[in-house]
């Protein structure tokens, strides 16, 4: 089980219930962030200002809330920006980016985490700007990676941070790595530069490609997602990672393709696939099992009887149903649940979606809802789940 730590309650659903709340009451609570033993997984987290339930009008007010918020929940924890090992940075439009980085250099002055910026629609009514991040937990060693044959980032994040056994690698996109300029091309040539750039970080830090536990593919165009997975394929394992493929736009309009990913020291390293499923044929793990942590799989709501069209609800209770099985299989679940990432197509979706992972799940781990492009067109929710640890 889990550690919870309660957050400030979204915009929208202060907005819901204004008529029935005072000024004080206002400021009520929800569980949203959860530790394991090595890791805080802080969700994805607005600017809202805690005391009036506002967003600012621009997105670097609403950054600095946002950190502000945020360091509540590192301070409860005895820890500080200094700890944290990835962050993904979820805007509203790319065009914010600038302003965001000029106040996101002032919270990470050096050795900062890793991180992925992308454009996504976001389900809090106003945001410009969400926030999710995992930090290491006091006495678990952080170490920044710098490979020697990859050009260090111009922009504030590190390229690797190995926190313990567990290697974070930045969202990588297609650059040179002498040069840090992009590489340009077709989606198979990013999607090479990009897995060349991601064996450098493995290789300083010590690993290779079979010790990645989980990818996320940030996908421009998922027109693309069949070129994009035949360049992924050549690069993974017999046992590839866990991964979860998402449409979002992407900072600089050159790239096509950016993948995050994290990898782990474990010679006990191994792929779970639930009892009596087939092995997926996309070049994906259901979920991989490192030390006492699993990592799955974006899954969807495909059942036996094939995808509930257009009802997100049985969707949502079919992608559990599955996670479930495969959580199984590794002797976990669902009350092991450390976080919860989720793309919907339809971010208007969101409430009955979380209404059910309240009532199946639970409330006590972090939890990042965004808007995302799917990789079939009658999938309305997608879940990839960091369970124990």
């Amino acid at each position: 089980m889990h550690a919870r730590i309660r957050s400030f309650l979204p915009f929208s659903a202060i907005v819901a219930l204004l008529p029935l709340m005072s000024c004080a009451e206002r400021a009520a609570e929800e569980p949203s962030a959860a530790t394991d033993s090595e890791f805080l997984f802080i969700p994805g987290t607005t600017g809202t200002d805690p005391a009036t339930g506002l967003l600012a009008d621009d997105v670097a007010g609403q950054f600095r809330q946002a950190m502000d918020n945020i360091g509540v929940l590192l301070d409860a924890e005895g820890m500080d920006f200094s700890r944290v090992v990835s962050v993904n940075v979820y805007l509203s439009d790319t065009r914010h980016f600038n302003e965001m980085n000029e106040v996101y250099r002032t919270y990470f002055p050096s050795d900062p985490p890793t991180r992925a910026t992308v454009a996504v629609d976001l389900p809090d009514p106003g945001a410009l700007v969400k926030l999710a991040m995992i930090a290491a937990k006091p006495g678990v060693t952080r170490e920044v990676i710098k490979p020697a044959d990859l050009m260090s980032p111009e922009l504030p994040y590190s390229w690797g941070i190995l926190a313990g056994n567990t290697l974070f690698i930045a969202g990588v996109t297609s650059r040179d790595p002498q040069t840090y300029q992009p590489v340009t091309g077709d989606i198979g040539t990013q999607t090479r530069r990009i897995w060349g750039n991601i064996g450098a970080v493995l290789g300083a830090a010590g690993f290779d490609f079979g010790d990645l536990s989980a990818c996320t593919v940030f996908l421009v165009d998922p027109g693309e997602f069949g070129a994009m997975n035949a360049a992924y394929r050549e690069f993974v394992t017999d046992e590839p990672p866990a991964r979860a493929t998402v449409g979002a736009a992407l900072v600089n309009e050159l790239f096509k393709v950016e993948i995050q990913c994290v990898a782990t020291r474990d010679t006990a390293r191994s792929a779970i696939i639930a009892e009596g499923a087939s092995p997926p044929s996309s070049p994906f793990s259901p979920a991989i099992k490192s030390g006492d942590r699993v990592y799955t799989a974006g899954a969807v709501g495909s059942g036996p009887d094939g995808v509930a069209q257009g009802d997100v609800g049985a969707q949502t209770r079919q992608v559990l149903a599955n996670l479930q099985a495969t959580l199984a299989s590794a002797g976990k679940g669902f009350g092991d649940v450390s976080a919860m990432y989720v793309y919907l197509p339809q971010v208007a979706q969101a409430e009955p979606v979380e209404a059910i992972l309240d009532e199946v799940v639970g409330t006590a781990a972090s939890r990042t809802i965004v808007g995302g492009g799917l990789m079939g067109p009658d999938y309305l929710v997608e879940i990839m789940m960091v369970v124990g640890g």
